[in-house]
């Protein structure tokens, strides 16, 4: 179970971003962040504390050896929690609240690939299911896609020299009427 500080600390849609950019580029220095994120530094340093906090991110020595920039990491790189997880009825309905915001990241991130995807000369997917199921083996499921996930991500040689861009993927599972 996630801790709620974890789940508040990501749920931030600008802490969401430096997430993704540690996920996609490793460490990163602040200043870099500031750019690519089209925020002030001092904002910045701000969330990466919020998320330091938590234990999300880490500061780690620069790759260079000069001490005067401040680079951070990612400390794990997956959260999964459900609301039911928390006795207290203020957490429920923070990570309640953290759910529905991880929900509208996710479509707004498909709804903005659906405007951009005739243009573009990457095929997207989709891909559902519907399956006779306990909740064990639903969250079987859950492990095997985030192992998955894991090693499809890992094994990607990033310096093949072919050219990438960065890739979403999500997928839900839960208890339906059919």
């Amino acid at each position: 179970m996630e801790d709620i500080t974890v789940i508040t600390a990501i749920s931030h849609p600008l802490r969401r971003r430096i997430i993704d950019r540690l996920l996609l580029h490793g460490p990163t220095q602040v200043g870099t962040f500031a750019r690519m994120l089209d925020a002030q530094v001092g904002s910045i340093s701000h969330h990466l504390r919020m998320l330091q906090k938590a234990g999300v991110v880490e500061q780690v020595d620069d790759p260079s050896g000069d001490r005067r920039t401040s680079w951070w990491q990612l400390t794990r790189r997956s959260f999964t929690w459900s609301s039911e997880d928390f006795e207290s009825p203020s957490d429920a309905l923070l990570a309640r609240e953290a759910q529905r915001a991880n929900v509208r990241n996710q479509l707004d991130r498909l709804q903005r690939w659906y405007r951009v995807s005739a243009a573009s000369e990457w095929e997207g997917f989709n891909t559902d299911t519907v399956a006779w199921a306990t909740q064990d083996e639903l969250l079987d499921l859950q492990a095997r896609v985030g192992r998955m996930l894991d090693e499809w991500s890992s094994g990607i040689d990033r310096e093949d020299g072919q050219e990438r861009t960065p890739v979403y993927f999500f997928a839900h599972g839960f208890p339906t009427e059919v």
